[in-house]
């Protein structure tokens, strides 16, 4: 499903060099629940918002679902990421101003649904989440789980392949941090989702099938 190739990563200013990432060869099969970690700073992120097209190597290339994504227009990898892939994020990114229902509409926006059928989806969504009881809800009204759950549900509305989650439990406690879990592995069991969860959290990566290991931006397992 997702197939990374020699990827490399350099940040460059005009006085330094960062190497991000270096000759980064990954396959993540479709339907598998991979996990990342390492240390801060370590290039865990930097992969994550390269598999999900938010970031361009440097070098190599990336394929998604067999479809090489090196010579798409931003448009196009606009389109292909609302088409194939849902985001997770440890700070969860919700907007305030928002309700919950609302919330999980946005990805909706960007494709051609009525309304109703973006209200359909969202619902549909939340209920997956156990939030179906919190429709008119702000995210201010919401504890972090609850939040977290929210972010989740937006991630899944529009029925993506691949879910990227970027420590979607670094900031709850163990309880709602097995909660979420819980979800994904559902989501992954139930509807083949392919994941990849970035994670500083032994126990959590365990419950996936399989963890690679980043160090100094290489793969050292």
């Amino acid at each position: 499903m997702i197939r990374l190739h020699n990827i490399e990563k350099v940040y460059r200013t005009d006085t330094v060099e960062t190497q991000a990432l270096s000759q980064i060869n990954l396959d993540v099969a479709k339907g598998e629940f991979l996990s990342i970690m390492g240390p801060s700073g370590c290039g865990k992120s930097t992969l994550l918002n390269i598999m999900g097209l938010l970031d361009m190597p440097s070098k190599g290339e990336v394929s998604i679902d067999s479809s090489a994504t090196k010579k798409l227009s931003d448009k196009q990898l606009a389109h292909f990421r609302n088409r194939k892939i849902g985001f997770i994020f440890q700070s969860y990114h919700l907007i305030n101003d928002l309700r919950v229902l609302d919330n999980v509409e946005l990805p909706l926006l960007y494709r051609k649904a009525t309304a109703a059928e973006r209200k359909e989806l969202s619902t549909a969504a939340l209920e997956k989440v156990g939030l179906s009881n919190r429709l008119k809800h702000f995210p201010t009204q919401l504890s972090g789980g609850q939040k977290q759950r929210v972010a989740i549900a937006r991630a899944i509305v529009g029925r993506p392949q691949i879910i990227l989650a970027d420590e979607p439990t670094g900031n709850l406690d163990s309880a709602m941090g097995n909660e979420v879990m819980d979800i994904l592995t559902h989501l992954n069991k139930t509807e083949g989702t392919t994941i990849v969860m970035v994670t500083h959290d032994e126990q959590m990566a365990r419950r996936t099938h399989r963890l690679v290991r980043l160090f100094d931006g290489t793969q050292v397992q």
